[in-house]
């Protein structure tokens, strides 16, 4: 089962972020395109998120990876973080607060582009 993490985790590590470590915002491409955490690349969440998750981002099976979306309240990143466990994936982290979480905490996000 996967883990949840804070903001102050995602925090620290996007602050010491290394190759191990890939944010993935599961949002419509729209949404990503207004505003997202710095640095997460979109994968939107889709009924076959493995395959599309694998073809966009070719990684090993135990690389941390991060998933949001834009609430607690938003179950994207739930499906998006279980499709990927079912899939192999040994480190998956769900950072539940998402978006709103973020933005509570007066942190930056990249504006639209």
């Amino acid at each position: 089962m996967h883990k949840t993490i804070s903001t102050e985790e995602l925090k620290k590590k996007l602050d010491a972020r290394g190759a191990d470590f890939i944010l993935v915002d599961v949002l419509s491409k729209e949404k990503y395109a207004a505003r997202h955490v710095p640095g997460a690349k979109n994968i939107p969440e889709t009924p076959d998120y493995a395959k599309t998750f694998e073809a966009a981002l070719q990684v090993p099976k135990e690389t941390e990876i991060a998933v949001y979306c834009s609430s607690s309240t938003c179950h994207a990143s739930v499906r998006a973080a279980d499709t990927l466990e079912k899939a192999g994936y040994t480190n998956v982290l769900h950072y539940k607060d998402g978006i709103a979480g973020w933005e509570q905490a007066g942190l930056a996000f990249t504006p639209a582009e």
